[in-house]
């Protein structure tokens, strides 16, 4: 449904505008709390404030950790999608939390790719076909000074033809 609705709205408007609202919008991500407030128009950087609020404060006044974990969820997903295009399978795979002390405060999150890393993943889909890549982000205080938490996330990437194929094999 929403690969569908941003094909019309592609027409209409850029990519980075339906990327930031189109999340911000979302019944599924606002409930994680995260909201995006800024993305780049390459979308090769995502930036996520999780604010705290009685929506997610936990039994001690600090972030629920299901809230951190849920707005760090979707994104490089969503993000490597758009940015790689329509030749390639894109999944979340796994993705773990490591807690470092309490968010008592608005959190904050950013989601970089660069244009070589991008290269690098396409040069190693054509040679391998698929791929798991493992990208580190860390959930810190505005002025990223203190680590609140640092998630791991394997993505699954591969070349469409191929995975088709694979999946008609099964």
């Amino acid at each position: 449904m929403y690969a569908a609705i941003s094909k019309v709205l592609n027409k209409f408007l850029k990519q980075h505008v339906i990327f930031k609202y189109g999340f911000n919008i979302s019944p599924m991500y606002r409930r994680s709390t995260g909201k995006i407030i800024k993305v780049s128009d390459d979308l090769l950087n995502v930036k996520v404030k999780i604010s705290i609020s009685y929506k997610n404060k936990n039994y001690v006044g600090s972030i629920f950790g299901g809230s951190l974990f849920s707005a760090t969820d979707p994104i490089f997903m969503i993000q490597l999608m758009n940015v790689l295009g329509n030749d390639y399978v894109v999944w979340d795979k796994s993705a773990s939390i490591k807690f470092k002390r309490p968010a008592k405060e608005n959190s904050y999150v950013d989601f970089i790719f660069t244009k070589d890393e991008i290269q690098k993943i396409k040069e190693r889909v054509v040679r391998e076909k698929e791929i798991d890549l493992i990208k580190n982000i860390k959930i810190t205080n505005k002025e990223a000074s203190t680590v609140y938490a640092e998630v791991s996330k394997t993505i699954y990437i591969a070349d469409k033809i191929y995975y088709k194929d694979k999946r008609k094999k099964k």
